[in-house]
């Protein structure tokens, strides 16, 4: 299984596929993500455990255990953990390229831009 740890936490590919790629990823308390977008992938981000606030172009919203955030081809979006709890969430890509040069960071608090 394909794991791997960046700054904000860490994830791991449960499958890969050419239709569909599905990713546990666990975000570490006050950390996010990069504010980013896909030019060939859409996702679905389903909440396990903590609480997300999810930004999707200008809308911010927080999710919790079983609610479902879309991230449509295209858009911007980040998750944060604002808690003091690990936040865990299963994503799954669909589209027609998965590869992690897909991702076109808007920006990053860890300068990866």
């Amino acid at each position: 299984m394909e794991h791997d740890v960046r700054p904000w936490g860490e994830y791991w590919v449960l499958e890969d596929t050419e239709t569909h790629k599905v990713k546990k990823i666990l975000v570490n308390p006050g950390h996010r993500l990069s504010l980013q977008y896909h030019e060939h992938r859409a996702e679905v981000w389903t909440m396990v455990s903590g609480t997300g606030t999810v930004t999707i172009n200008d809308q911010i919203q927080d999710y919790g255990p079983g609610t479902v955030a879309q991230i449509p081809l295209g858009a911007h979006h980040r998750i944060e953990n604002r808690t003091e709890n690990p936040l865990i969430f299963i994503e799954v890509q669909y589209g027609n390229y998965f590869g992690e040069d897909d991702i076109i960071r808007v920006q990053d608090d860890y300068s990866r831009i």
